[in-house]
């Protein structure tokens, strides 16, 4: 899930400008430019113009990937931090199994919720059509 190795862009540019990063991910440059202050991509500076590397473009994609899954950026931020410790991944893998396990227990709690709430919402759906179905047509009272 947070393997940075792996990089399946078919880009073979170093860099991308951050139009390019736009167009590739679906993101403004405004997304990039927090992205960079929250200090979760670390795009080459010169001058004005921000370059984005093969590592920048791999952390993109995975910011998306656990914002998409619900994982807050700051849990991000450490997931990524995380992989650069040297131990081969294995703390990255295991925190990232554990926030992952975490939202996914959310998830299914929230779908829960949510599928009584569909329930209750057709229930009382069908009442009120049963409650019009039984009552004369307005018209026929005024005949």
């Amino acid at each position: 899930m947070f393997d940075m190795d792996t990089d399946t862009d078919t880009m073979t540019e170093t860099t991308l400008t951050i139009r390019q990063m736009c167009d590739a991910y679906d993101v403004t440059p405004r997304t990039l430019r927090f992205y960079e202050s929250k200090e979760l991509l670390f795009p080459i500076r010169e001058g004005q113009k921000r370059l984005f590397t093969r590592r920048d473009r791999a952390r993109l994609k995975l910011i998306l990937r656990g914002k998409r899954f619900g994982f807050s950026l700051e849990e991000i931020r450490q997931l990524l931090d995380l992989y650069y410790i040297g131990d081969q991944q294995a703390t990255q893998l295991k925190r990232t199994l554990d926030i992952a396990s975490d939202r996914l227990g959310d998830m299914e709690r929230q779908r829960a919720e949510l599928d009584m709430a569909i329930d209750d919402l057709k229930a009382q759906m069908k009442l009120v059509d049963d409650m019009l179905v039984h009552r004369a047509p307005l018209h026929a009272a005024t005949e």
